[in-house]
């Protein structure tokens, strides 16, 4: 249970305003996202520098989970990033869905896989995220 406890906390925060975040990661951390833009490996150094970027974009970029399951130390979870640009504070837009899975290693992000497609912004399938209590 501490594995979905750890992916739990790191998916609750605000990652523009949050500058604990690397906190979460494992310093041996690799993440593997195969994304609409292709895919790309990700060491500690390099999600340090993707959120850094996050931060100077965005006024306030949120998940909203809708799965969140844990199997043998193993956490999947779901969900959709929602994001205010600093542009537009006053609008918060939905960005992209993700499916995560997470190895956990000492209380920490350690090995990833992420899948992600930008967001549709019909409210189907923005509205599916409402039913699901996490």
């Amino acid at each position: 249970m501490i594995a979905k406890q750890t992916v739990k906390r790191f998916y609750e925060s605000d990652i523009a305003k949050d500058h604990n975040l690397m906190d979460f990661f494992h310093e041996d951390c690799i993440l593997k996202w195969n994304s609409s833009k292709g895919f790309r490996q990700l060491d500690h150094y390099g999600i340090k520098a993707m959120l850094d970027n996050i931060k100077k974009s965005y006024h306030s970029f949120k998940y909203r989970l809708s799965h969140l399951l844990e199997d043998d130390g193993i956490v999947t979870v779901r969900y959709t990033v929602y994001a205010t640009m600093i542009e537009r504070p006053e609008k918060e837009d939905a960005i992209a869905h993700f499916i995560s899975i997470w190895e956990v290693k000492d209380e920490k992000l350690y090995r990833g896989f992420e899948i992600s497609m930008l967001a549709d912004t019909s409210s189907e399938s923005l509205n599916s995220y409402a039913e699901i209590k996490v």
